[in-house]
């Protein structure tokens, strides 16, 4: 396996590898990283699909790339997917897929022209005082300072920073800036996060720095993530004739570390309440998604709260035998156990069904949520909320079978361990009603209308009591090597498999675990796309500073390293040539 950039890599098509047809393959879990996995296997390894067989604990397929009708609760949604045009592995995916509504495009055709057609604008990033917009909103407010730590992260090595917390190597004054408000907001980042993983973010993320105050950079789906992403996958799939098994949760996948080797020899899961098992020989390639961030999902109703699960659930348990097996295989324990209180626990689901709350709506947003455009552009922070609290408004409608009459909202709070500011509970504690009735307040409806409003509403509180364990703080190893070495026959995918420069919590991860494993374990000669090499590029950086330091030229930036550099060399010298140029394009001169 190698990585690649270009079109000349980006369009080719593998030879058929060797040998593939004397193989399978078994995923376990039925995620976008597993469904992935299966594309290629099919797409580009050329497997038959009849070979290739899906094991999954639940009904249906999708893990945490969720959007479901429950006929006794109503309309779910976890958790909404920010994605982005640079997703290199994503779209190299879903290029291949064919569309479920427009015969003969693709879901990324018909996903180019909807956000072509209907681009991500938020008009009101952060809102307090009851629905007024932030008087600072659109500027990133860092101080020199703070900017000077952002860049000292940067420029640390990643193995300097293994299980270092965010608020370890940044100031009270950063995390005072709009800039820590959005970037935290955004990608669900806590003070006690990783300081590596925020680190990857910065450098993953640096040509964003500019859009991170509008959310204009993202891109978003026309429904929900499960109809307009994970079913067409499944629909190719089962085309293709590759086997789906529901019902099925693996406990263990017994594996042969002898003889400087690592061989899955065997299979063990419990179906219908029965255990049974799958011999295995090196040429039965096994893919595994190992932990779940929505493992141990638990849901309420309007006059319920969510519940706390028992127990870790299946997919920590079987990522825990792998690792009693062999040190390669991680470190479950670093990021189910002891995720701190100060975190994001629960999500709601609202379903309005009636006006009442579309001139809040719109006074915020400056959009109509019946109008079939985006509302929100991604999530609207309420900064004055005990809660940290968040809503976001997706293209209505946000399901195929949702009525005309029905707004469907996502709200979730980055705080879990504090009084709401109407409701007088923790977030964790809340129904679904005190959940609408706390948005509500701080929408701006008047008090004496909140109650009314919230009844007359359907919410549904969602406990994810792991949804924040990727940015747990860790250290080298503790997740697994996509292909840990000497593995024949045995892969890690998704966002708690290890692969160098990218950041988890995104679809990318998946797909790019995905790929990697596919190519590395059946030796395909095509080059998996390189992560998007914006830190690389001198006009990104320069365009980067000029965006942290709100729109200031460089005479008007007060940071010391800056001012000695300039010293050094003068603008003067610059006059004339390419670095003037370049200055100049990034806004700087």
């Amino acid at each position: 396996m190698y990585y690649s950039k270009g079109n000349y890599e980006a369009f080719a098509r593998p030879k058929k590898p060797a040998n593939v047809d004397l193989k399978s393959a078994y995923l376990i879990g039925s995620g976008l990283a597993s469904l992935a996995s299966a594309v290629f296997l099919v797409r580009d390894a050329q497997m038959q699909g009849d070979k290739i067989h899906i094991l999954e604990e639940l009904a249906l397929p999708g893990g945490s790339m969720d959007g479901i009708w429950n006929e006794q609760k109503g309309y779910i949604i976890r958790g909404g997917r920010e994605m982005e045009t640079q997703f290199e592995t994503l779209w190299d995916l879903f290029r291949s897929i064919p569309s479920l509504e427009t015969q003969g495009v693709s879901i990324l055709d018909e996903y180019y022209w909807l956000n072509k057609q209907d681009p991500s604008f938020s008009h009101a990033r952060v809102i307090e005082n009851k629905g007024q917009r932030l008087a600072t909103d659109g500027q990133l407010t860092l101080s020199p300072k703070a900017i000077e730590e952002l860049i000292a992260v940067v420029l640390t090595p990643e193995e300097k920073l293994q299980d270092i917390q965010i608020d370890q190597v940044f100031s009270q004054e950063f995390f005072k800036s709009n800039f820590w408000t959005y970037w935290a907001t955004m990608f669900a980042f806590e003070p006690w996060a990783s300081a590596m993983e925020m680190r990857r973010y910065l450098l993953r993320f640096i040509h964003h720095v500019g859009s991170v105050t509008d959310m204009s950079s993202l891109r978003f789906t026309k429904y929900n993530q499960y109809e307009s992403l994970i079913r067409p996958l499944v629909s190719y799939l089962e085309s293709h004739g590759v086997q789906f098994q529901y019902g099925t949760q693996v406990q263990n996948i017994v594996v042969d570390t002898t003889g400087g080797k690592k061989v899955a020899k065997r299979i063990e899961y419990i179906r219908d309440g029965n255990a049974e098992s799958i011999d295995l020989t090196a040429d039965d390639l096994v893919f595994v998604t190992n932990g779940s961030i929505t493992e141990s999902s638990t849901y309420g109703d309007n006059n319920t709260p969510a519940p706390v699960a028992e127990g870790i659930g299946g997919s920590w348990k079987l990522w825990q035998n792998l690792a009693e097996q062999d040190t390669a295989f991680g470190k479950p324990e670093k990021f189910y156990k002891n995720i701190p209180e100060a975190n994001w626990v629960i999500s709601g689901s609202i379903t309005f069904f009636d006006d009442k709350v579309v001139p809040y709506i719109e006074k915020i947003c400056k959009k109509d949520p019946r109008s079939g455009s985006i509302v929100t552009s991604g999530p609207v922070t309420i900064n004055d909320s005990n809660w940290w609290y968040g809503f976001s408004i997706s293209r209505q409608p946000h399901f195929k079978a949702q009525q005309k009459n029905e707004i469907i909202v996502w709200v979730y709070g980055l705080y879990s361990h504090k009084p709401g500011n109407y409701v007088n509970k923790k977030i964790t504690e809340a129904t679904g009603i005190e959940l609408c009735e706390e948005l509500l307040y701080h929408m701006g409806v008047p008090e004496n209308e909140i109650a009314d409003i919230a009844k007359a509403a359907n919410t549904i509180p969602c406990r994810m009591p792991y949804i924040t364990s990727y940015f747990m703080p860790r250290a080298v190893g503790d997740r697994p090597l996509v292909v840990p070495g000497g593995s024949v026959n045995l892969a890690f995918i998704g966002n708690f498999a290890e692969t160098p420069r990218d950041t988890v919590f995104t679809t990318e991860y998946s797909v790019r675990t995905a790929m990697e494993a596919v190519y590395t374990l059946l030796n395909v000669d095509r080059g998996v796309p390189e992560v998007f090499a914006s830190s690389y590029d001198i006009r990104v950086l320069l365009k980067s500073i000029y965006y942290l330091n709100d729109k200031k030229g460089l005479k008007d930036i007060k940071v010391p390293w800056l001012f000695s550099l300039l010293e050094k060399y003068g603008l003067k010298k610059m006059q004339g040539t390419y670095a003037e140029e370049l200055l100049k394009e990034a806004g700087l001169l």
